[in-house]
């Protein structure tokens, strides 16, 4: 008995830096999986394993203080107490504004979701100075007792690494005991780390991100087949205004960051989108679309328009599979009437990597920042203001081959919504956000460019034989500033209209056919087969998971990247099955067959991207 009380005694002293610093690392990370992520917690299973699943790989990690060495390193303790502090940290302020946790492929596209500038201020707090006070206190209690240097027998380290793993391993049991698919729905990013913890969900991370590079190597033709099964067995209806648009030139643009709730919404008696509600009478439009970007955020969305594939869950398309053999709208338009196909972007050709995609995409050309006038005085945030974007624009657009097919992106609207006064509109809203407030005036801006360049189109003799399309391409207002959205719309703060946030406005205006508003359930992935729709496109062979909003059937979901999903009754989100009239929980039962259209149609879009199946497909 003294022998092992004695043995107990030595390995609290020997390993007492180690035990200390993994203590207040793993009371840090707890705090910020309760407060900084807010999980939802949905049961007393999860209320345990949220905080015991980070304590083996927070052990695993500060192991390697003595792993390689005879003593524990105390300075290599304070190092790696430092990266995870830094990862768990960028997770944060990532996680403020995208609701999702950083992952391998967004280290490579950086640059592409802001860097380190205005933005990322914006999402700084004052009590962000806390979460480095452990670092502060255990540095300190490191210094006084460098002077201790323990040496740690090989049983020690054999006990340390075996006790860690095993803890590891019933922490991931357990988590599979929850959610028996969890590694199979990887893309839900808060199961897992719900379930395994933000560290070792990184480590996994970086595992499959590894695995990606030879899915296109192991591909093969037969690899098709299933994808192509499932796509033809959906329900490809024709409606009375099919091939309407045939042969008409097609505009599309893509308004940043624009969400539904701002059409027919007023501040102070003004409209926000006065212009945008006006055309709306004239206009096919579709009230209930839902943002389903990931990662990619614009680029993402311009991947579904175009390809009427999903975003991939982690990273961004145009980044990860520029290469890769597409069939996309701009194709489809030129195989069957010679249209000229061309992008308009008022930022650098490389963001977003949109040089090389847009070659891949069948893009003839893409007008780019170097074809601008941008100065200091037309530019603000991202780049030149929608405007003079528009107006420059129309100097190119005048002289395209037609018929033809633009795409346009705007910018202004973009996150913190910075804007000159002299470009204001409309007074700021006045909410407890104040990026709430200033969303309002950017919404402004971009509806008065968007008239602009309807009146361009008019006096430039082009209206009448374009069709327009109009969309929002994600969300503007994060989670973190939706209670200033839901003060502006008098709305309560709950999971049915937080999902109500998620849509975005899409308005198809074709001059001269009447205008009706259309109350289908839809997202983005849908709308390049209802533009082939309007074209006189046949939807066959054009694969795409996305359905013709006109005949779009209603008990198939909206799916999302992450998993969740919305039908006309049910809403899943955050592991929990909604009844969207009562807005209670229901029973998941009803919510299962839903979630295997998801995990389908989800795993075999990937299969598509990452196997590049489509050279398969194209090649016949």
């Amino acid at each position: 008995m003294g022998d092992r009380w004695n043995s107990i005694k030595e390995w609290k002293f020997t390993f007492k830096p180690v035990f200390i610093s993994g203590f207040a690392l793993w009371v840090k990370t707890v705090i910020v999986l309760f407060v900084g992520f807010s999980l939802h917690i949905d049961n007393v299973h999860d209320a345990l394993l949220v905080p015991i699943n980070p304590i083996a790989s927070i052990l695993l990690i500060l192991g390697v203080s003595f792993y390689f060495t005879k003593k524990i390193n105390r300075f290599t303790i304070f190092v790696v107490m430092i990266l995870a502090s830094g990862i768990l940290y960028g997770d944060l302020l990532y996680y403020r504004f995208y609701s999702d946790y950083v992952t391998v492929p967004i280290l490579f596209q950086f640059k592409n979701v802001g860097g380190i500038g205005p933005s990322t201020f914006e999402l700084i707090s004052g009590w962000d100075l806390l979460f480095f006070l452990d670092l502060i206190v255990v540095g300190v209690y490191l210094w006084k007792t460098r002077a201790v240097n323990m040496d740690v027998k090989k049983k020690q380290k054999a006990a340390y690494v075996i006790g860690s793993c095993l803890i590891l391993i019933v922490t991931i049991g357990i988590g599979l005991l929850k959610s028996p698919y969890m590694f199979a729905e990887a893309y839900d990013r808060e199961q897992m780390v719900k379930a395994i913890g933000p560290y070792n969900y990184h480590l996994y991370d970086i595992g499959i991100a590894a695995g990606k590079p030879f899915s296109r190597t192991l591909a093969t033709k037969a690899d098709t087949k299933e994808t192509i099964r499932y796509i033809d067995s959906n329900d490809n209806e024709e409606s009375d205004l099919f091939g309407i648009a045939k042969g008409k030139n097609l505009v599309l643009v893509s308004m940043e960051s624009t969400q539904n709730f701002v059409i027919g919404q007023k501040v102070n008696g003004e409209e926000i989108t006065p212009f945008l509600n006006s055309l709306i009478k004239d206009s096919f439009y579709f009230s209930q679309i839902y943002d389903q970007t990931a990662q990619g955020k614009t680029s993402d969305s311009e991947f579904m328009v175009d390809n009427g594939l999903y975003p991939l869950a982690s990273g961004s398309t145009f980044v990860q599979r520029p290469d890769n053999t597409y069939r996309a709208l701009s194709h489809l338009l030129d195989e069957q009437e010679d249209y000229y196909t061309a992008v308009f972007h008022g930022n650098d050709k490389t963001f977003w990597n949109r040089d090389k995609m847009y070659e891949s995409l069948g893009y003839d050309r893409f007008f780019s920042k170097e074809e601008y006038e941008v100065t200091d005085d037309n530019s603000v945030n991202y780049g030149i203001k929608d405007i003079p974007f528009f107006q420059q624009s129309m100097d190119y657009v005048h002289d395209l081959p037609q018929p033809f097919y633009a795409r346009f992106l705007m910018l202004t609207n973009h996150f913190p919504f910075l804007l000159d006064k002299e470009d204001q509109f409309i007074e700021e809203a006045d909410t407890s956000e104040g990026v709430v407030n200033r969303y309002v005036t950017t919404v402004r801006y971009e509806d008065e460019a968007i008239k602009k360049l309807i009146e361009d189109f008019k006096e430039k003799g082009l209206y009448d034989d374009t069709v327009f399309v109009f969309y929002g391409d994600h969300y503007g207002i994060s989670e973190k500033y939706e209670t200033g959205a839901f003060e502006l719309l008098g709305m309560e703060d709950s999971v049915i209209n937080h999902m109500k946030l998620q849509q975005v406005p899409l308005i198809i205006h074709v001059p001269g056919e009447e205008g009706r508003t259309i109350d289908t359930l839809g997202g983005e992935i849908d709308i390049r087969p209802t533009i082939l729709h309007l074209m006189g496109i046949e939807s066959q062979s054009n694969l795409s998971f996305g359905h013709n909003l006109f005949t779009r059937v209603e008990n198939h979901p909206v799916i999302f990247r992450n998993g969740d999903f919305i039908t006309e009754k049910f809403l899943y989100k955050n592991s929990v099955c909604y009844n969207r009239e009562s807005e209670e929980s229901e029973d998941m039962g009803k919510c299962d067959p839903y979630k295997e259209i998801v995990r389908k149609e989800l795993g075999l879009s990937d299969d598509i991207i990452y196997g590049d199946l489509l050279r398969f497909i194209k090649s016949e």
